[in-house]
């Protein structure tokens, strides 16, 4: 008998599909919430965001490369984040490559300089019926991830 089954939850599934699906929604969510105007990247503009209306925040990516590791002030956002995020429900994952999540969002549309993508917040649009299902798979991914004690699973961004 495994833990999984005396706890009555469902093993995650294994292997490289499961991350593969997640890191395909996890694109699709950012490219269809950036359509739609519900997207709030930097640090700092989604620190305020959760501030104001914490409730219309449905997701929730942190990004990091390597270097960034060293960075502690960034760290410490992090953290704070992350907490503000698990108490009040918010979905959360990591992303290991600044790169390719700049590649899919792109540079601020009002400058069109380079934004700071270590954060980024998808919000609730106005409309009522939207229903996104590629928020809906993340969501399952970060509920699965969290039966197995995966408080922030970091998602690879497909190429």
């Amino acid at each position: 008998m495994t833990l999984e089954e005396i706890h009555g939850q469902q093993p995650m599934p294994a292997g490289h599909d499961w991350m593969q699906g997640a890191g395909t929604a996890l694109h699709e969510l950012l490219v269809s919430a950036q359509r739609r105007g519900c997207l709030t990247a930097g640090v700092y503009e989604s620190a305020k965001l959760m501030n104001v209306d914490p409730d219309n925040v449905a997701f929730c990516v942190l990004a990091a490369d390597q270097e960034d590791e060293g960075d502690i002030a960034l760290q410490i956002h992090f953290t704070l984040i992350q907490a503000f995020c698990c108490e009040n429900d918010i979905d959360i994952v990591r992303v290991n490559d600044v790169a390719k999540l700049a590649a899919i969002v792109g540079p601020s549309e009002d400058s069109g300089e380079p934004r700071d993508l270590h954060c980024i917040l998808i919000t609730n649009p106005n409309e009522e019926g939207w229903k996104d299902p590629a928020l809906e798979k993340l969501n399952f991914f970060c509920e699965e991830s969290r039966n197995i004690n995966d408080w922030v699973p970091t998602i690879t961004l497909p190429e």
